[in-house]
């Protein structure tokens, strides 16, 4: 076996369909475009979400509420989760540390919450404190600062 003896298997490959070469062809005449109506004429593309005329779905269903295009959206991080990191001997934790450890990503803002207790004086950087967060981590002794 070469490789200019290599043909694909019996039955593998069809021949394509020559569409509007004459009615002996058996695919002349409207050339399986049907008779008349949008779909039978050059150029014809369908509107994304059209149903025939028919009210579509997007304009059928209610809409409600507001979207904030302003919105921020941290990446949140709480304060047991900071105590496990200063247990491990971490005293000052900012994004980088937080990162490395596998806790958040770089590409978006961080805010600690006040979920959990923390005991150990670590200073805290990040993009924003809940309140209960900001005086847990005074009250222990930190630092909480504001990026």
């Amino acid at each position: 076996m070469k490789l200019n003896s290599l043909k694909p298997a019996c039955g593998a490959t069809h021949s394509r369909r020559r569409i509007g070469r004459g009615p002996g062809s058996g695919l002349g005449g409207t050339s399986t475009r049907g008779h008349k109506g949008a779909k039978a004429r050059s150029g014809y593309k369908r509107k994304i979400g059209f149903e025939g005329g028919q009210m579509p779905l997007q304009r059928r269903v209610p809409k409600f509420g507001f979207k904030n295009i302003n919105r921020v959206e941290y990446q949140p991080v709480n304060l047991a989760t900071i105590q496990k990191l200063a247990d491990n001997g971490v005293t000052t934790i900012g994004i980088q540390e937080m990162v490395a450890a596998g806790l958040v990503k770089a590409s978006q803002p961080v805010k600690i919450l006040g979920v959990g207790t923390l005991t150990a004086k670590v200073e805290v950087s990040a993009n924003a404190f809940s309140k209960s967060a900001e005086t847990a981590i005074q009250n222990a002794g930190g630092t909480a600062t504001k990026l």
